[in-house]
Formats: C-alpha cells, structure tokens, sequence
C-alpha cells in the first residue's frame, strides 16, 4: 500500500497514459467514455501486457532465475509504443527502485540492478520488490493494476473535467476488469504477451505534439 500510493515519489501523477490527447480529440468526454477507454487499456492494452511483466519479473525473482529476470526487464523496456510511454514506464521504475531500495532494500532489488544494465520498467520493479519481500504474487499484482487504474482516472477527473464522486464510480467501475486482467496475466506465457489498443497506443504518440500539455504522456 505505501508503494502503491500517490504519495510514493515515482511521479505517476504528471503521467496521462494518453488519457490527455484522448480528451482534447473528443474521445473521452464522461466518466463512460472514460471508462470505456480505461477498460480496453486495462484490459487488452498496456494494463494487460504490463501485468504480465509483473508476474514474470516476481516469478524469476521468486526462482532465483537471473537469466529470466533480465530476459523480462528487457522485453518490458523495449515493450513501450511510444518515446513517451517510454520514458512514462522507466522514469517510474527508476524512481521506483531508487525509492525502495533506500526504504525497503532487499537482495531482489540489487539483483535486478546488477542483472539489468538498461532501462527498467514500472512493473518490472513493483513485480521484483514485491517477490524480494515476499508478498505474494496475486495481492501485489491486483493492488498493481489497482494503483494504475486510479492514477489514469485521477488524470481523468482533472482533464475532462469529472467530479471526485464520478471519479470514485469510474474506479469501482473498473474493479471487475482489473481482476479479469490480473487473472489472465497470471496464465499468459511470456512469449504470448501482446495487446490491441492500437487507439490507445497512438493517443500516446500524438501527445508528443500536442500543443497544449499538463501531463507528461
């Protein structure tokens, strides 16, 4: 919870997932289109393919499988469809890993450190701390995507704008796909993952020129 939380210093409020660019082309316009965006990102996009770096990445660590957990961390890295989906999912994780190892240090994290020479991704970290300090893998995951989902709705209710109270509907809206996410990521190969919100994916490329910008993504 404390990971996971707005106040962890990972900056994942000056991120819009796309949400921003999606909002200004008419889009999203209310809490359901809102939602409606949110489940496919969740659902078949980035939520889906990041949760399935997060199992992968605590299973190598539970395994003690370097090699696996470096094979993960590069394939999360290189994942991102965009320069800012990329920067979004690395500057995450490196704050991540920064933060936790000063708080919360533990072998997993200066393994992922000396195993991974590049660029980690945000679900690469949560997955591989969470392992290091044995939570287990299901609660870590659905608190994941919990803390994603609230943190792409939170830029929601700011950008369209919506009330807190729609903002709060939107979140317990997406509960069930969360969940469907976190069940299906923890059966998907790694070789398998993939997702389909192509919307989504150029949302995120087209803010790089947005003219106008509160978020970073």
């Amino acid at each position: 919870m404390a990971w996971l939380s707005p106040s962890y210093p990972v900056g994942a409020f000056s991120y819009s997932g796309g949400v921003e660019w999606a909002v200004e082309a008419g889009d999203i316009t209310d809490r359901v289109t809102l939602e409606r965006w949110l489940a496919v990102v969740i659902g078949q996009g980035g939520g889906f393919c990041d949760a399935v770096f997060f199992v992968h990445a605590h299973r190598a660590v539970t395994a003690k499988d370097d090699v696996a957990l470096r094979e993960v961390a590069e394939l999360a890295a290189a994942f991102a469809p965009s320069k800012e989906r990329h920067l979004e999912t690395t500057a995450q994780g490196a704050a991540f890993v920064q933060a936790t190892r000063a708080a919360w240090a533990c072998a997993a994290l200066d393994t992922l450190t000396s195993v991974c020479d590049g660029p980690v991704a945000y679900p690469v970290a949560v997955g591989v701390a969470s392992a290091g300090h044995g939570i287990a893998l299901e609660a870590a995951l659905g608190a994941y995507l919990h803390a994603v989902t609230a943190n792409l709705i939170s830029a929601g209710v700011r950008l369209i704008p919506l009330g807190q109270t729609d903002g709060q509907r939107a979140l317990a809206a997406m509960e069930k796909v969360a969940a469907a996410t976190a069940a299906r990521a923890l059966v998907t190969k790694l070789d398998d993952v993939g997702g389909a919100a192509l919307r989504a994916d150029l949302a995120s490329m087209h803010h790089e020129t947005q003219y106008t910008r509160l978020f970073r993504s």
